[in-house]
């Protein structure tokens, strides 16, 4: 029958009729050997191969999507397939050996495995999105650790992925920096010298960082083994860029009940070191953080994340940078959301302050990606929040690569095929909330007219009866819990929270009874 009705076999050939051996059409074959090359991550999930990592792609295009999840935003913003995850994945199979003619035939080296990773985000969105779990971050972290080795890298590497030092340097004199960083001629040599691209303004350092003013508010460090204690992880960006958040956060913790504890010493969790592929330093400051941590550790104290992508790195990159390290796996164990602390281990009791408002939300990437969203959905509706959370994908900045010279075009153009526009349709009332510093930074920059706030903030300042709206009487009636929380509401905090209402926009203030 099917010679009759399709002489030419063009129809499924090699599939019911005179099928193909079993062995017989293999994308490798028998003989492939590729090479084992060593590598930084430990790809415990791919039996610690980088091979195995890259091959996790087999072609079935997810990423070449146009709508709805992360994956893959070059590829939504270029619709390129060298731009998308299968593109990548299929140069770095090329540079494996993937063939005999294969065109990439100088490694880690490679101009083109290179070029095709310059415009990954490193959003992690395919990590999630990819029906087999491509990590294309991790690969291109991979990737520039071995490309760069020995020799200089672009400026933005050591301007941006050494970023967390900078800041901590900028304390020396914070508003001297900022007048040096917006100066218009001093500026834009800046700019050039550190790699970013001119059509990007730098954030602003606070005044006075979070560790700051923690230090001079001068509470007892909490027993590690209290079950009511918790630590604050003092990322660089609610430290030394957004300090009222983490303020905000110290406020809503305390009210419901728990003791916070901030490390005394500067930590990080490497991020930007790993997302410039600087692994080796990266290392190094994991471990410096751990040895920080180890009390808390071995005491079994929930660690609290701000930061989306710190979050991430202490949930997966470190892992899978460090998969024989005890402590990193215990660290990895203990560290919580801010919103998943409060939803499952606040005492029955408590409950977080009624907002009453309608909310636009931007999931960060890394969030999307491995802690997922639903304490935080869970945590909105029970504030009161009627929260449209967007599936808009990618904010387009990316951390460091929305302002790396070259990629502006690109972060702006991913913006603006979903997140812009949906903050832009916000309505004037309501809030945008939005937990990672890029994605707040990007809606700030981006033309809308809006400044997003985190959670934290919004939760805070309806502690303190700021959001009160249309229902300030619930908002209004709240007490405080007998505790230092009371003379932090009035006093440092009742400041900070003021500035991030007239961030917010938020018009209608009240303060409590």
């Amino acid at each position: 029958m099917k010679a009759l009705f399709d002489p030419g076999d063009r129809m499924n050939p090699g599939k019911v009729v005179h099928p193909n051996r079993v062995d017989g059409q293999l994308r490798l074959g028998p003989s492939w050997r590729p090479k084992t090359p060593e590598t930084h991550f430990g790809y415990p999930q791919d039996d610690h191969s980088f091979n195995r990592a890259v091959m996790r792609c087999v072609g079935i295009g997810n990423c070449r999507s146009h709508s709805g999840g992360v994956m893959c935003p070059s590829y939504r913003a270029t619709l390129e397939e060298e731009h998308s995850t299968r593109g990548r994945a299929r140069l770095l199979f090329e540079m494996l050996d993937g063939h005999a003619d294969s065109a990439v035939s100088d490694g880690w080296r490679s101009a083109e495995v290179r070029n095709a990773l310059d415009l990954c985000l490193a959003c992690k969105g395919c990590k999630s999105d990819c029906p087999t779990g491509v990590d294309m971050a991790t690969l291109k972290a991979e990737f520039l650790a071995h490309h760069y080795e020995g020799r200089m890298r672009p400026a933005a590497h050591y301007s941006m992925g050494w970023l967390p030092v900078w800041a901590r340097l900028s304390r020396v004199a914070p508003a001297l920096v900022n007048s040096a960083l917006h100066a218009p001629g001093l500026g834009r040599v800046g700019k050039r010298l550190a790699g970013v691209d001119e059509a990007r303004q730098p954030p602003v350092f606070a005044r006075q960082s979070f560790l700051q003013w923690w230090r001079r508010r001068g509470p007892e460090a909490p027993d590690a083994a209290d079950p009511r204690t918790v630590v604050l992880w003092p990322d660089t960006f609610s430290t030394y860029f957004h300090p009222s958040i983490a303020l905000s956060a110290v406020r809503v913790l305390e009210d419901a009940g728990f003791r916070v504890a901030v490390p005394d010493q500067p930590v990080c969790c490497g991020l930007t070191w790993i997302s410039t592929g600087q692994l080796p330093r990266a290392q190094k400051v994991l471990r410096h953080t751990l040895g920080v941590l180890r009390p808390y550790l071995e005491a079994g104290t929930p660690v609290i994340g701000l930061e989306p992508s710190c979050t991430a790195v202490f949930r997966s990159d470190a892992p899978e940078l460090m998969p024989d390290d005890q402590d990193v796996r215990r660290l990895a164990g203990q560290v919580r959301t801010f919103a998943e602390q409060l939803v499952h281990h606040t005492p029955e009791n408590w409950r977080p302050p009624r907002l009453d408002r309608r909310a636009t939300v931007q999931t960060h990437c890394h969030q999307h990606a491995i802690m997922k969203f639903d304490a935080d959905r869970e945590l909105m509706c029970r504030a009161g929040l009627d929260a449209d959370v967007l599936d808009e994908g990618c904010c387009g900045l990316a951390g460091n690569f929305g302002f790396e010279r070259g990629h502006h075009e690109v972060s702006v153009a991913v913006a603006e095929l979903g997140v812009l526009p949906a903050v832009r349709r916000a309505p004037e009332d309501g809030l945008v909330l939005a937990d990672g510093f890029i994605c707040r930074t990007q809606i700030e920059q981006g033309d809308t007219g809006r400044r997003a706030l985190h959670l934290a903030e919004a939760l805070a300042l309806g502690l303190e009866g700021t959001l009160a709206g249309e229902h300030p009487e619930s908002l209004a009636v709240r007490p405080d819990p007998p505790s230092r929380s009371s003379r932090w509401a009035v006093t440092a905090g009742a400041t900070a929270l003021t500035a991030v209402a007239g961030r917010a926009g938020v018009r209608s203030l009240r303060r409590r009874p």
